[in-house]
Parts: structure tokens; C-alpha cells; sequence
């Protein structure tokens, strides 16, 4: 059976590199794959009257602290379909807690998008955009009563090793 935690994580990986959909973006429900049956599962409805500020889902082939694939939030111009691949490109990402423990957030826009043909920085995404995204995440689990904590958005060339290092934890 197949496993799209082994998809490829894609050639030109950290610069570059492939995420699984699984939330479109502007979505209250949050599904997550089922390496198992290789299907997506609606793991819950949102507690809160929020949504997804952009398309969420993983990088194959990569372990986070959490123990899971790391998460990823694509910009996107329209929300991509569940089980959707993509190329992205990192910008950045965000450190959090929760009660699985440490929890990174990549911040990523698609290769095929012309509206980000540049190489971005976080100092290229709107300040707006980037709180939105951090609020969403400081929030999103307060009416479920479980545990979250910012800590701080970190930058492409920390965000490169931090992909390294997780491909290399599902290598071992």
C-alpha cells in the first residue's frame, strides 16, 4: 500500500520542495492523513468561528519535533483540494508549542504561482498577514481547552535547516 509520508520530498529540497494538502485554505475542518488506509479523515471540526489562513498540510519525508510530518501554510490565490501536491518555496516559519510539544509552522509559497516568482523573506509577506497567521495558531485550540504557545517567527535560512534536519530524522 501506498504512503504519501513517502512521497518524494522533491530535488531541490530545502530551496524547494513538495506538500501534501490536507486543509484548504479558508476551511473549519481539519482533516489529516491516514498513513494506514491512505485516505484523509476529518480529525475534527474547528471549536472556534475560525478558518485556515491559507492551505495547510505537510512536507513528505520529514519528521518534526512533534513526532509528525512538518506542518506547512501555503499562500495561496485559491484553496487547493485535499490530497493536493505542490511545489513550494519557504519563507519562513513559526515556532509554537502545544501539548504535543514542539510544533513548527512553515511558511511557503507555490513554484507555479507567478504572483511569487521572486525568492521571498519574511520582510517580503505583509506584517498583517503574518499576525493573522500567528493569531490563528494562538487560538484555534482555546475552545478545546488545549495548551498553546507562540514563540516566534524564524527566518528562511533557519527554516532551510529545519526542513535538513527533519528529512534527516525520517531518513534514520
Amino acid at each position: 500500500m501506498r504512503n504519501l509520508y513517502n512521497y518524494p520530498i522533491g530535488e531541490n529540497s530545502p530551496n524547494e520542495f513538495n506538500v501534501i494538502i490536507e486543509v484548504p485554505t479558508g476551511s473549519n475542518n481539519k482533516y489529516e492523513y491516514n498513513a494506514e488506509h491512505d485516505i484523509f479523515e476529518l480529525d475534527r471540526v474547528l471549536f472556534s468561528s475560525v478558518h485556515y489562513p491559507g492551505c495547510y498540510g505537510f512536507i513528505p519525508q520529514t519528521l518534526g519535533g512533534d513526532g509528525d510530518p512538518l506542518d506547512v501554510v501555503v499562500l495561496t490565490g485559491e484553496p487547493m483540494i485535499t490530497g493536493s501536491v505542490l511545489s513550494v518555496r519557504p519563507v519562513g516559519y513559526l515556532k509554537m508549542t502545544d501539548d504535543k510539544g514542539q510544533d513548527e509552522k512553515i511558511l511557503a509559497v507555490p513554484v507555479n504561482d507567478p504572483r511569487f516568482n521572486e525568492r521571498l523573506t519574511l520582510g517580503d509577506i505583509r506584517k498583517h498577514v503574518l499576525l493573522e497567521i500567528e493569531h490563528f495558531f494562538k487560538i484555534y485550540k482555546d475552545l478545546e481547552k488545549k495548551f498553546v504557545d507562540i514563540d516566534k517567527w524564524y527566518d528562511l535560512e533557519d527554516t532551510k535547516k529545519l526542513i535538513l534536519e527533519a528529512h534527516s530524522n525520517f531518513k534514520k
